[in-house]
C-alpha cells in the first residue's frame, strides 16, 4: 500500500512571518523534496514499519514468495507493516500488499551505474529493504567484484535516505536455464562472496543481515523455466526470508523458554524449538548474563542433536565445525549486556532426520566481565 508523507513547513524568520500576517492572502509553502527532510517526517511511532523487497523478476514479475510471507507475517501477528514500491501487484491469487520493487529485467550494476534507487527510496521511505538482486548480472557474466561495488552503492544510498536502516541480502537462489550453461556456477561463485561483504559494510545502527536463499533450493522442482520460482519455489524463498524479517519486525521477542540452572558461570543460554518442517527447523537461543556485573560480549555454542547442521544465522556471526557444531559470537549491536539483561539469536537448521523434536546442547561464556 503505497502513502505519501510530507515533511513539516518550515519555520519563517520572525520577520517573515510578522509581513505574511499582514497580508491579505495566505501563503502556502511547499514542503522540500530532499531525502534527509524526508526522514525527519517520520514523526509517529504508530506508523507501520515500511518493508520494500527490492530485486528484478524474482521479486516483481509477478513474484509470489512476497504474497506468502506477507500473509504468513500476518498470520504471526505482524499486522502494523506495510510493504512499499513503486511498482503495484501483480497477481499471485491470494490477497497481499503487492507494493513492491522488483523490476523485471534490471541488473543491479544498472541500477547503481544509473542511480535509479534514491528517488525510488524518496518516494517510498523504506525502513527495511529485503533484497534478492543480482540474477541478471550474474546470467551476464558481470564479475562478482562489481556487482558487489554496486550493492556498496545501493547501500549507501538506503543509509542516505534512511541512517537506520536495516537490510536483508540475498544469497540468490540457484539458476540453471538451458541457455546458459554457465549460470549454475556463476550463482555459487557470487553467492561465496556475499558474506565477507556484509560482514565488512554492516554497522550498528544499520545493519546487514545476510539471508541464503540458495541451500536446499532445486531447479528442477523449485523453478518452472531454471531460473523464476514456481509455488513451491515461493514457499521456500518466503521460508527463508521470514526468520530473519520477523527478528527485525520485533527484535529479541518471544517465549526464551526456560533458562535453565545459572551455573557458576557469567552466562547461561537456553534452547527452543520455534518451527519444524520436512527436512530441517528454525531454533532459538537466548543468552543471559547471570552475573552480578555488565559484560561487553558473549560466544555461545551450538551442538544440534541428529546430523543437523546450522544453515543460517541472524542476530549473531556464525562459524560450524566439521561435526556440526556452531560458535556463534554477538553482532556489534546485542554484545553488551547489563547484569539480568537477554540477547537473543536465531537460526535455521537442515537435518536428514523428521522423526522426534529437534533438539541441541548450547552453552555460553562472557567476555568483558566489569569488575
Amino acid at each position: 500500500m503505497r502513502s505519501t508523507r510530507h515533511s513539516p513547513i518550515r519555520i519563517l524568520p520572525l520577520l517573515g512571518l510578522l509581513a505574511a500576517l499582514l497580508l491579505p492572502f495566505t501563503i502556502t509553502l511547499a514542503p522540500p523534496a530532499s531525502a534527509a527532510t524526508a526522514v525527519t517526517a517520520r514523526t509517529s511511532a504508530a506508523d507501520p514499519v515500511r518493508i520494500m523487497p527490492l530485486g528484478d523478476s524474482i521479486t516483481g514479475s509477478p513474484g509470489c514468495w512476497r504474497a506468502v510471507l506477507w500473509n504468513r507475517l500476518r498470520s504471526a501477528g505482524y499486522t502494523d507493516i506495510d510493504f512499499v514500491g513503486t511498482l503495484g501487484p501483480q497477481g499471485c491469487g491470494q490477497a497481499h500488499d503487492g507494493d513492491n520493487e522488483g523490476h523485471g529485467g534490471e541488473l543491479v550494476t544498472n541500477v547503481a551505474d544509473q542511480n535509479l534507487l534514491p528517488a525510488r527510496l524518496t518516494a517510498t521511505l523504506p525502513d527495511i529493504v529485503v533484497m534478492h538482486f543480482g540474477t541478471n548480472d550474474v546470467w551476464s557474466s558481470i564479475s562478482p567484484d562489481r556487482i558487489l561495488a554496486a550493492y556498496t552503492k545501493l547501500v549507501g544510498q538506503m543509509r542516505a535516505s534512511n541512517p537506520d536502516m536495516k537490510i536483508l541480502v540475498a544469497q540468490i537462489i540457484p539458476m540453471n536455464p538451458s541457455t546458459c550453461s554457465g549460470c549454475a556456477q556463476r550463482v555459487v561463485d557470487f553467492n561465496a562472496r556475499i558474506p565477507a561483504w556484509a560482514q565488512a559494510t554492516t554497522t550498528s545502527r544499520s545493519p546487514v543481515t545476510v539471508v541464503d536463499q540458495w541451500t536446499g533450493f532445486d531447479t528442477a522442482a523449485d523453478t518452472y523455466d531454471g531460473v523464476h520460482p514456481n509455488s513451491a519455489g515461493d514457499d521456500k524463498i518466503a521460508a527463508r526470508w521470514y526468520p530473519a524479517l520477523s527478528a527485525l519486525l520485533e527484535p529479541g521477542s518471544g517465549d526464551p523458554g526456560d533458562p535453565g540452572d545459572p551455573g557458576d558461570g557469567p552466562c547461561t543460554a537456553a534452547f527452543r524449538v520455534v518451527n519444524v518442517w520436512q527436512g530441517g527447523y528454525q531454533g532459538e537461543v537466548t543468552v543471559t548474563n547471570t552475573s552480578a556485573s555488565a559484560v561487553s560480549g558473549w560466544t555461545a555454542t551450538v551442538v544440534p542433536a541428529g546430523g543437523a547442521r546450522l544453515t543460517q544465522v541472524w542476530n549473531g556471526t556464525s562459524s560450524t565445525a566439521a561435526d556440526g557444531t556452531a560458535t556463534v559470537t554477538n553482532a556489534n549491536w546485542n554484545g553488551t549486556l547489563a547484569p539480568g539483561a537477554r540477547a537473543t539469536f536465531g537460526f535455521l537448521a537442515d537435518t536428514s532426520t523428521t522423526s522426534g523434536t529437534p533438539s541441541a546442547t548450547v552453552t555460553c561464556t562472557a567476555r568483558g566481565v566489569a569488575g
